[in-house]
C-alpha cells in the first residue's frame, strides 16, 4: 500500500502543477458481489459504497485517474436463483478497502476550458488491489475469520457518463465491474493451505464485484497546452 500511495503522489503532484487540470472529488453508490456464495445477479448493489477520487486531464480525451473505495461486500445464498444455494443457506460479509489507478477515456472531446454545458460518455481500467479479511465455511456451514487478511489484485472495467454542472463542477454517473485474481473474497476458498480442503464452489472462476454510483468533483488549474498529447 505505501508503494501505491508514493505512486499516486508522483502522478499529482509535480513541478508544474500549474500547468494542467487536475479533479478532485467523491463517490457514492453501491457494491454487489458476483462468486460463490449469494445471488449472481450483475448489477443489483446491496451494500454502500463511499470513495475519494482525483482525476489529471492530460488531454481533452484522457485522463489518468485514482480512487480510494470503502465498501462491504454481501452475498446470501436465500436471495440466489439457484435452488442449491438456496439449500446451502451460506452468508457472508467482508469489509473491503479499493485502490484503483489507471486511465479513462472519453467518447468524445471533453474541454473543461471551453463554454457551455458539455457532457461524454467514457470508459475507464487499470488495476485495482482490494485488501479484504480472510474467512472460510466450517464443516458445519459457519462463516470463521481465519484472522488473517490479503491483497487482491484485480482489473477495473467501468462504463460512466460525465457533464460539467457549473464552472468547476463535474457530474458522473458510472458502473464498473471488478475482476480480481482471487477467489478468496466470499471464503469459498481459505487463505490457508491447511484448510484447503473446505474450499467448494468452481474453483476455475475468480470472484467479481460492481460499484453503481455517481462521482461529484471539482477541478482547478490553469488551462493547458494540450498539444503535445
Amino acid at each position: 500500500m505505501k508503494y501505491f500511495l508514493l505512486f499516486i503522489l508522483s502522478v499529482f503532484i509535480t513541478n508544474n502543477v500549474d500547468a494542467q487540470i487536475y479533479e478532485i472529488g467523491v463517490f457514492a453508490g453501491g457494491s454487489n458481489f458476483i462468486g460463490d456464495v449469494g445471488a449472481t445477479d450483475y448489477i443489483s448493489p446491496n451494500q454502500l459504497a463511499l470513495g475519494v477520487l482525483a482525476r489529471w486531464n492530460r488531454s481533452p480525451r484522457h485522463s489518468f485517474r485514482a480512487s480510494i473505495i470503502f465498501s462491504e461486500l454481501n452475498g446470501d445464498d436465500l436471495k440466489s436463483d439457484d435452488p442449491r444455494r438456496q439449500e446451502r443457506g451460506y452468508e457472508f460479509n467482508s469489509n473491503i478497502i479499493e485502490l484503483s489507478a489507471g486511465m479513462e477515456f472519453t467518447f468524445l472531446d471533453f474541454d473543461l476550458h471551453s463554454s457551455g454545458m458539455k457532457g461524454t460518455p467514457y470508459l475507464y481500467s487499470g488495476i485495482t488491489l482490494t485488501s479484504h479479511d480472510n474467512y472460510y465455511f466450517s464443516n458445519t456451514g459457519e462463516y470463521t475469520s481465519e484472522d488473517t487478511s490479503s491483497w487482491a489484485l484485480g482489473i477495473p472495467m467501468a462504463l460512466g457518463y460525465k457533464t460539467n454542472i457549473s464552472n468547476h463542477i463535474i457530474l458522473a454517473a458510472e458502473i464498473g465491474a471488478r475482476y480480481t485474481f482471487s477467489d478468496e473474497l466470499d471464503g469459498s476458498v481459505p487463505d490457508s493451505v491447511d484448510l484447503e480442503s473446505l474450499s467448494f464452489g468452481n474453483t476455475n472462476n475468480n470472484d467479481w464485484y460492481m460499484f453503481s454510483g455517481i462521482t461529484l468533483t471539482y477541478t482547478f488549474g490553469r488551462r493547458p497546452c494540450y498539444c503535445n498529447f
